[in-house]
């Protein structure tokens, strides 16, 4: 899987799980260069999302609940998320 089929892959599973107001996902995997991680196919991603569901919970559940969507994914697929909630 690619990069932008990841990037894609993590849109959807937001949208799905969330139903968010807004939602950016990027890959930042290029500032990366030289990183431990960078090289082995894992990449880094930044997600900045607005849902309801997840402004009633505390910023460690929030990311916990986002995280769960990628246990599958972490560490081989996707080896850094920046997650910022609005």
């Amino acid at each position: 899987m690619n990069g932008s089929e990841k990037q894609a892959l993590i849109h959807q599973r937001l949208t799905d799980a969330f139903h968010p107001a807004s939602l950016e996902v990027s890959d930042d995997s290029d500032q990366h260069r030289g990183h431990t991680g960078h090289g082995g196919g894992g990449r880094h991603f930044s997600i900045i999302i607005s849902a309801d569901c997840l402004q009633s919970q505390s910023r460690v559940a929030s990311h916990r609940a986002i995280y769960a969507l990628f246990n599958d994914l972490i560490p081989d697929e996707i080896h850094a998320l920046q997650i910022k909630i609005l």
